[in-house]
């Protein structure tokens, strides 16, 4: 079982990432999401809601990229064919 986590969106964000985050975690799509937002600004605490979700959600943390791992044989210390050292 996998647990989601609610954080604010790193890729689907136009302002604070907020929207994005929620439709990820109740599992919709973040244009429904906004679209609420948007009718909830008729009724003046939208824009409060927003701004406190902003602060209070930690920013969703994009996975690194794993560097290459070595040789494990230790073979190819140098190129065969220049003879140039590998690093």
């Amino acid at each position: 079982m996998t647990t989601t986590r609610l954080t604010r969106s790193a890729t689907d964000s136009m302002i604070g990432g907020v929207c994005g985050g929620l439709a990820r975690y109740f599992g919709i799509d973040s244009t429904i999401v906004r679209l609420v937002f948007v009718l909830a600004v008729l009724s003046g605490l939208s824009p409060l809601i927003y701004i406190v979700l902003w602060i209070i959600m930690p920013k969703e943390e994009l996975a690194q990229p794993t560097p290459p791992a070595p040789d494990p044989t230790g073979e190819w210390k140098y190129d065969p064919y220049t003879g140039q050292r590998i690093r």
